[in-house]
């Protein structure tokens, strides 16, 4: 199981109830309206704010609310704020990379919360480069293994344009290029395969074993403290946790 989807899996299993949704929508808000303001207002020509309004609507987000977000992005609506994209590369406990993406309207304050979060949590925040190389973005759709046909499932992903399906776990993970991400998941919706998820990702291209059950808290920690970042808006890593350990960390 990569980092990224075991991840995935932890944040599920502490419970989404349990997460402020109000904090949420407002990072949902920030994609969307940096997509609508970056590539423009029509999701059918600007991809990034195709997959920014899905992972919205996945999230239950109001349609009134995407929508003031779309409108803010587009310039329709007068707020003054200015948000920019920043990365932070990095590395946490066990020698674990951690590649954070970021939206900010202060730059300054943003660096030093997260530079802060790195050095709490036994982590060292490196300089742009330091962990990108060991990433490649790709489209990732996360269907349930035991709700569809495996073979009928790489038959219509295959068509579609995508790279690969592979089973992680309970999970049939479908992974495209960026660009043939929508036209992955329209055909899953022609056919009636539900997915789980459908996103832009950073897919680790080596993975990075952590077997001490301390070490993995420590990581994990991290992971947490930079998710709970106001302007954070995904977090990144090539850890392999195994299974014993990471049920054990969860519990």
């Amino acid at each position: 199981m990569s980092g990224h989807s075991k991840w995935s899996s932890i944040k599920h299993k502490k419970g989404a109830a349990d997460a402020k949704r109000g904090k949420l929508f407002s990072k949902l808000s920030r994609a969307i309206i940096v997509a609508a303001r970056e590539g423009g207002p029509d999701p059918d020509a600007n991809a990034t704010l195709a997959t920014a309004i899905q992972k919205a609507r996945d999230n239950s987000m109001p349609k009134d609310t995407i929508e003031r977000a779309i409108a803010r992005g587009a310039g329709a609506t007068s707020d003054g704020e200015t948000y920019e994209t920043v990365t932070y590369e990095g590395y946490g406990p066990g020698g674990v990379a951690v590649f954070v993406e970021v939206l900010t309207d202060n730059r300054n304050r943003t660096a030093a919360e997260v530079r802060h979060i790195f050095a709490r949590n036994d982590g060292n925040l490196g300089t742009s480069g330091t962990v990108a190389w060991l990433f490649e973005r790709k489209g990732v759709v996360i269907v349930s293994a035991e709700s569809v046909d495996e073979d009928e499932l790489v038959l219509v992903a295959a068509d579609a344009g995508a790279e690969d399906v592979e089973l992680d776990g309970s999970s049939l993970q479908v992974t495209s290029a960026p660009d043939d991400l929508a036209a992955v998941r329209t055909a899953l919706d022609a056919t009636g395969i539900a997915y789980e998820s459908a996103e832009l990702t950073m897919l680790p291209k080596t993975s990075v074993a952590v077997e001490d059950e301390g070490t993995a808290k420590k990581l994990l920690r991290l992971m947490d403290a930079l998710d709970e970042n106001d302007d954070v808006q995904a977090v990144y890593a090539n850890f392999d946790i195994p299974e014993g350990i990471l049920e054990a960390v969860a519990a």
